[in-house]
């Protein structure tokens, strides 16, 4: 048993015995069924979402020199004859590939020649009579298929850090992308190569330079397909983590949800594990990575970019098309690459239904909320400073100050908002009050009768809400409707109609009723503001 070859099952066993194990073996009958043209397989997830778990599985699934029969036996995997006649009856070769780069790097070695030396030295201990310590990686696995018609899978965790971190004309990185191509690229490769499994961050990208994996069948956050389900938390595992452990899955579903793939609600498992753990919600995932990332990513010049990171801030979705994307953090050419590398990396979510973005839940936001306060973008800075008075401006009950500072927000995103219906005033007016996040939940738009069932509801519905966060008991909630061409007081004059603070008397003691109008011939906003105990 070695570093590379045939690690065996230990990570996954213990793994599998921790209290908060949630079973994905389901993905095991998943690839074994996959034919000739599909058994080269790349799934990318954000970071901390089971990619290495996962992993670690297919190791101990695969892995020649151990039994594994009794860690899979109380799993959800089906066990045919293909499972069992599969199971730890193929060389695997398993790389952490982020891991290995720094530890050549550490050796003075370059990272590819380090990588293809220890793991032919494994395979000539297995294979002494065919392997020599001078034997390429490719040729190695490729005699030893000609000789034993033994089959490899082979597995490379973050396959794309030399991708995504090292410039394009980066030696190691070169050197890497024709490791690639000589393994999985070669004639030989459809025969000595049971399963290629590459788990990473960031999507293939078929280019000239990438071409020694564009014969990998992908799944990511933004094109799950069948696997949608295999890597990640689904709401009905967290619901029952939640309920075993006597968590809150309400304010679970807060925090951490937001994840769609191909229709599937998605959840962190590192976030969940941890809130279930300490039962506490708050930041976790956000922590384990970097805010470099982000803070880099949203501060590119590019136009339209802050007007949509600002949107999706306040609560709005934004079209994005994804079919550009790059998979480098380097070589960024417009706002749709960016927001597309935000997807990959977890920091946004994605509709494939509407193909939007927006960001998936109160975690994230937090984390976007402080880079854009603290921002080294002017332009971001100012208008937070301006939502920050339009707040102001709402508390103290001004409704002519309101109007006029919301009409500033309408002048600076009339570019990249078509304005022209109560839905797009309902945009603006949503970004006006980021700032209302230090002290608010995200809106609520459209605030329904069944919201909680036991309130004695009023009638109809409010336009947006807001509601105080529970360490700022004494905001009152924030009631909003919006007219189109009529008159803020009309706006006022529904709210009571329809009886909306009788809607949320068990809420709080005291609510601003803010009523808001745009006149379409003289693109003026009026507005008016009044309290409600």
């Amino acid at each position: 048993m070695g570093l590379f070859l045939n690690i065996g099952n230990k990570n996954y066993a213990e793994f599998s015995q921790t209290q908060y194990f949630v079973d994905k073996s389901e993905l095991i009958n998943k690839l074994l069924k996959k034919d000739i043209t599909e058994k080269f397989v790349c799934n990318s997830r954000a970071r901390r979402f089971g990619k290495s778990v996962t992993a670690d599985m297919l190791v101990a699934y695969f892995s020649k020199g151990v039994d594994s029969r009794s860690l899979f036996e109380p799993l959800k995997c089906m066990k045919d004859a293909l499972f069992l006649e599969s199971m730890n009856a193929y060389d695997t070769i398993f790389v952490d590939i982020q891991v290995q780069f720094k530890a050549a790097q550490f050796e003075n070695e370059e990272p590819v020649s380090y990588i293809s030396r220890k793991i032919v030295k494994e395979l000539q201990e297995d294979y002494p009579d065919i392997v020599s310590g001078e034997t390429a990686l490719m040729n190695a696995v490729s005699e030893i298929y000609h000789e034993t018609g033994s089959r490899f899978v082979i597995i490379f965790d973050e396959w794309d850090y030399p991708i995504r971190e090292l410039d394009k004309g980066n030696t190691d990185r070169l050197s890497y992308i024709e490791m690639l191509r000589g393994l999985f690229k070669n004639n030989a490769a459809k025969s000595y190569i049971r399963l290629a499994y590459l788990t990473g961050i960031m999507p293939i990208v078929r280019t000239k330079g990438q071409s020694a994996v564009n014969n990998f069948m992908e799944y990511t956050m933004i094109k799950p397909m069948d696997q949608a389900k295999d890597i990640g938390f689904t709401e009905e595992e967290v619901f029952l983590l939640c309920e075993r452990f006597g968590v809150d899955f309400e304010q679970m579903k807060e925090w951490y949800n937001g994840y769609n793939l191909g229709g599937t609600a998605m959840y962190n498992p590192l976030s969940v594990v941890r809130a279930v753990s300490a039962k506490r919600f708050q930041q976790y995932w956000t922590v384990t990575g970097t805010y470099g990332d982000i803070d880099d990513l949203i501060c590119k010049n590019f136009d339209g970019l802050r007007e949509d990171i600002i949107r999706m801030l306040s609560g709005n979705r934004i079209p994005v098309e994804v079919d550009n994307g790059i998979n480098d953090l380097q070589t960024f050419e417009d706002k749709e690459q960016v927001i597309t590398a935000l997807i990959h990396l977890g920091y946004c979510a994605y509709d494939e239904d509407t193909q939007e973005a927006y960001i998936p839940n109160k975690e994230i936001h937090a984390v976007f909320y402080k880079s854009v306060k603290k921002s080294k973008n002017d332009g971001m800075a100012q208008f937070m400073k301006l939502s920050e008075e339009i707040l102001e401006a709402v508390m103290a009950g001004d409704g002519e100050r309101t109007a006029r500072l919301i009409q500033g927000v309408h002048n600076d995103f009339t570019s990249s908002i078509e304005y022209n219906d109560e839905n797009s005033l309902s945009c603006i007016v949503m970004i006006a009050l980021i700032a209302a996040f230090s002290y608010y939940h995200r809106p609520i738009r459209e605030f329904p009768r069944d919201f909680q069932e036991e309130i004695p509801w009023g009638k109809g519905f409010a336009d947006i809400v807001y509601m105080p966060r529970a360490n700022h008991p004494n905001r009152p909630v924030i009631v909003v409707e919006l007219k189109w061409d009529k008159s803020a007081e009309a706006a006022i004059a529904q709210i009571r109609k329809k009886q909306y603070p009788e809607s949320l008397k068990d809420y709080a003691g005291e609510m601003l009723l803010v009523g808001i109008d745009y006149d379409k011939k003289t693109k003026e906003h009026t507005c008016v503001i009044e309290r409600f105990c």
